[in-house]
């Protein structure tokens, strides 16, 4: 299938599904705490309208985009999160997967802040993670929630307390192809798993031919695409096939791709781009990059289910917090092995990680600030509307919210 445009109706649909329990982790063997149904109450205001000067920013070899926030001054306030007038400016840096979300959320804030610089560097998740450890980056954009290598190392930064990981961003993972003169594809987890482990090689596979029977399979061998950095969308992708596919998938999850010899692209642009031009190929990808391309259909059970709103909510409505007593961490435990009729099991949850302790009390107003900005429902409906991704629902936010009453400076 074609992959159209799903903003709107992802919004609606996931909106509801993502009210979540507070307080957990990010450790992913933790104990799990059920979804509830309500949160604290927070205020999002910030405390301060000092500003900080700092010029923290990510030094990389890797080729990025930096965003600025740049946009003309109008009056501040123009939403519940950003209530003072700050000034000062913010670096951070990661997952690529969130490089449309932050560049529309930098251009609204400096709409409302026209004195606070925001620049983001689209290195990828675990870059991001490793510019905040090395104080590089005021926070780190993530499309996975800090394991505990990654939880240990941001508190030569963070301090003894460490970082905490805020959703604020959610969409589904999609599988796409590149094959001449066949518009959909149904592929189950052992297969999905095997064509990637490199055991499938060809396209008229018998396994691929007997879940598609009508489709005209050429005699081609199949490219796979993998990200060639430390990628959030390796790990949730490694993680689907792990849980779901069993015996097929031998490797462990994690940001690094496990298996030699395909194609690599660097960040959600690179692996897109082979994708698009180079027939054969078949790769993973945030589905907000992946417009206009044929997807696969995900087989669950006995069925196999379109990426979709309807379909990539039910996995979240799900899926529990992490819980080791982390104060403010909402970290989520996405179910990828779901039994559950009619769900697309492939889906990410990005993150902010920010520290729960700055040296700098205003850098702290203004990193809650910003992310108070991205919470709210127009710093939601501004990602929803850039880059196709889902707002999060009430429940969530005033947990986001209340996180950040956690984080502190000086």
């Amino acid at each position: 299938m074609k992959l159209r445009r799903f903003a709107p109706t992802l919004a609606i649909a996931m909106a509801a599904s993502l009210t979540l329990a507070a307080c957990g982790d990010d450790n992913p063997t933790a104990e799990e705490t059920p979804a509830a149904d309500t949160a604290d109450d927070a205020d999002a205001d910030a405390d301060t309208d000092a500003g900080a000067d700092t010029d923290a920013g990510a030094d990389t070899d890797t080729d990025t985009e930096t965003q600025d926030s740049g946009a003309e001054t109008q009056d501040a306030g123009g939403t519940d999160a950003a209530g003072a007038e700050l000034s000062g400016s913010l670096a951070a840096a990661g997952a690529s997967a969130q490089n449309a979300a932050m560049t529309s959320w930098i251009s609204a804030y400096g709409e409302v802040q026209p004195d606070v610089q925001v620049t983001y560097d689209s290195v990828g998740s675990g870059a991001g993670v490793t510019s905040l450890a090395q104080g590089a980056v005021d926070f780190a954009g993530s499309d996975s929630y800090l394991d505990e290598e990654r939880r240990e190392a941001v508190q030569d930064y963070c301090g003894d307390e460490g970082a905490i990981n805020l959703p604020v961003y959610v969409s589904p993972i999609a599988v796409a192809f590149n094959l001449e003169g066949v518009d959909s594809l149904n592929l189950n987890a052992e297969t999905i798993a095997k064509i990637f482990n490199q055991e499938i090689t060809e396209w008229n596979d018998p396994e691929i031919a007997e879940q598609n029977p009508d489709a005209d399979l050429p005699e081609e061998r199949i490219v796979p695409v993998n990200r060639s950095d430390d990628s959030g969308t390796t790990d949730n992708f490694t993680k689907y096939l792990a849980a779901a596919a069993g015996d097929a998938w031998p490797h462990e999850p994690g940001q690094t791709w496990p298996v030699a010899g395909g194609e690599a692209g660097a960040q959600t642009a690179g692996v897109v781009s082979i994708l698009s031009s180079t027939p054969g190929t078949i790769g993973y990808s945030d589905a907000s990059a992946v417009e206009g391309m044929t997807l696969v259909n995900v087989g669950v059970g006995d069925d196999y289910v379109e990426l979709s709103p309807e379909a990539a909510s039910r996995v979240v409505e799900a899926s529990p917090l992490a819980d080791t007593g982390v104060e403010g961490d909402l970290a989520v435990d996405l179910d990828y092995a779901t039994t559950e009729a009619d769900a697309y099991p492939i889906v990410l949850i990005s993150y902010h990680v920010v520290c729960k302790n700055y040296q700098d009390a205003d850098k702290a107003n203004l990193v809650k600030d910003f992310i108070s900005y991205v919470a709210s429902p127009e710093g939601q409906d501004v990602a929803a509307d850039g880059a196709g991704s889902a707002p999060i629902s009430d429940g969530l936010r005033e947990q986001v919210l209340g996180a950040l009453d956690t984080v502190n400076g000086g």
